[in-house]
C-alpha cells in the first residue's frame, strides 16, 4: 500500500509539473478565440457615449471603443442602459432610460452600421456574427427605471431591452438591493414585494431576461422561486473567493445553475480578489462614488471627467487582480453548476480596476490563453464565451412564445 501511495503521489507531482510547464501557442489561442462568439453581458461605455464620447475612435483612456472591440474579437455586447439612483427623484428614471436606449441605437449602431448590428434575439447575434458585425444588445441596470409600472416593462422590451437588473445599488419600491442592506434609513421589503413578483412574471411573459446582479440575497431567492425561465447574473462573481455582497454565495450559484441560469463573471478587482475588496472598503470608494454621482447629476460631461479621475485614483489604491483570478471564479462556478453555468459580464467602463492582462476589451485573447493553459478545451471556451448565454436567451425567447 505504501508503494502504491508513493506511486500515486509521483504521478500527481509529475502531472502537476507537466501542467505547470504547459505552453499554448499564439496560433492556438487565435484559432480558439476566432471560433467563439464572445458575448459580454455588461459594458458601461454607454454612460460615456450618452455624454458625447465617440465609440468609433481609439480612446486614450477607458476600456471600450470600436477599434479595441475588434482587436479583442468581441462578437456581442449587452450595453448597459444604466439609470443612476439619482434619477428616481421627481420621476426622471424613465426619461433617463430612454436617453440610454437612444445612445445605443443612435450613437453606436446607427453611427457605425458597418460594424454594429442591433440584436434582439439569439438568432440575431448568430446572423450578425456571420456578417462580421458586433451585435449590440441592451440591458437595463436598475429596476427603478420602470417607475413602478409593468407597462414600461413592455414598452422597454419593444424598444429592444432584453434584460433588466431588478435593482441597482439602491433598494427600489419593490425589490431590495445588496447595496444598502445595512442602511437603517432605507425601507426594505424582505426581498421582493407582491408587485416585484408581478414584474418578474411580466418579464418572463414578454421575454426579458431577469438579471439578479445587485439584488439582496432574499430578493434573489424570491426571484428564483417565481421565475419560470432561467435567470442570469449579468455581472457578478463568487462570494467565497471575494466576500462582497455583490457576489453570489455557493448556494445561490448552484440553485441558479439548477434552473438553467448563468453567472457572468465580473472583471472588477473587488469582485475577483479579497485583497482588492478589502482595500476598496477601507477607502470608502462606494460612498465616494455615490457622492460624485449626486454632485454632478445634472452635468454629464463633468460627471464623466470626475469618473475618469476617480478610476485613476482607484488604480493607485486597489491591488490589481490577475487573469488567473478570473479563471478561478470560472472554475468555481463550473465546479458548483457545471460547464453550462458560467459566462462573461466584464463591467468594463463600469469599474475602475480590472485584472492585469485584461486592461480593456482588446485583451480578451489573454483570457483565452489562460483558459487553455488551465485545461479548458476549445468547446468549453466557446460555451463560456457565448454558448451558455445563447442557450439561456433561446430558453427565455421560447418561453415567451408559449405564454
Amino acid at each position: 500500500m505504501k508503494n502504491l501511495t508513493t506511486a500515486v503521489c509521483l504521478i500527481v507531482v509529475c502531472s502537476a509539473a507537466s501542467y505547470a510547464q504547459r505552453k499554448v501557442s499564439d496560433a492556438e489561442v487565435a484559432k480558439v478565440h476566432r471560433s467563439a462568439t464572445l458575448i459580454d453581458t455588461h459594458n458601461d461605455v454607454t454612460s460615456k457615449t450618452v455624454a458625447g464620447f465617440d465609440i468609433g475612435e481609439r480612446a486614450a483612456d477607458g476600456q471600450t471603443d470600436l477599434i479595441r472591440l475588434r482587436e479583442g474579437g468581441v462578437g456581442a455586447v449587452f450595453f448597459a442602459v444604466f439609470v443612476g439612483a439619482n434619477y428616481v427623484k421627481d420621476n426622471h428614471s424613465a426619461n433617463r432610460t430612454l436617453e440610454m436606449i437612444d445612445t445605443v441605437r443612435n450613437d453606436i449602431v446607427r453611427r457605425y452600421p458597418r460594424d454594429f448590428a442591433l440584436a434582439l434575439t439569439a438568432a440575431d447575434i448568430e446572423a450578425a456574427h456571420k456578417q462580421g458585425k458586433i451585435s449590440a444588445l441592451m440591458g437595463i441596470e436598475g429596476g427603478h427605471a420602470i417607475e413602478d409600472s409593468v407597462r414600461l416593462v413592455r414598452d422597454f422590451y419593444l424598444l429592444g431591452v432584453r434584460y433588466m437588473t431588478l435593482t441597482h445599488s439602491n433598494t427600489n419600491n419593490w425589490a431590495d438591493s445588496s447595496g444598502d442592506m445595512t442602511d437603517t434609513s432605507v425601507k426594505h421589503h424582505d426581498g421582493l414585494t407582491d408587485f416585484g413578483r408581478e414584474v418578474v412574471r411580466e418579464m418572463n411573459r414578454v421575454g426579458m431576461i431577469v438579471d439578479i446582479s445587485h439584488v439582496s440575497d432574499k430578493a434573489f431567492w424570491d426571484a428564483l422561486a417565481i421565475s419560470k425561465v432561467p435567470m442570469f447574473a449579468s455581472h457578478s462573481s463568487c462570494r467565497v473567493l471575494s466576500n462582497i455582497p455583490r457576489n453570489m454565495t455557493d448556494e445561490m450559484i448552484a440553485a441558479l445553475a439548477k434552473k438553467g441560469g448563468v453567472v457572468q463573471i465580473n472583471f472588477g478587482c473587488e469582485f475577483l480578489s479579497q485583497k482588492s475588496a478589502d482595500a476598496s472598503e477601507r477607502a470608502n470608494l462606494t460612498g465616494r462614488f455615490r457622492e460624485m454621482q449626486e454632485k454632478y447629476k445634472d452635468d454629464p460631461p463633468k460627471l464623466q471627467a470626475a469618473m475618469q479621475a476617480f478610476a485613476k485614483e482607484m488604480r493607485s489604491l486597489i491591488p490589481q487582480a490577475s487573469t488567473d483570478d478570473v479563471v478561478a471564479h470560472i472554475d468555481h462556478v463550473v465546479k458548483l453548476g457545471g460547464m453550462g453555468a458560467v459566462g462573461i459580464g466584464s463591467d468594463y467602463d463600469g469599474v475602475g480596476c480590472v485584472p492585469a492582462g485584461l486592461d480593456d476589451v482588446s485583451k480578451f485573447p489573454n483570457l483565452t490563453r489562460a483558459l487553455l493553459e488551465h485545461g479548458y478545451s476549445a468547446e468549453e471556451i466557446r460555451k463560456i464565451y457565448g454558448g451558455n448565454t445563447l442557450r439561456l436567451m433561446r430558453s427565455v425567447e421560447q418561453a415567451a412564445h408559449n405564454f
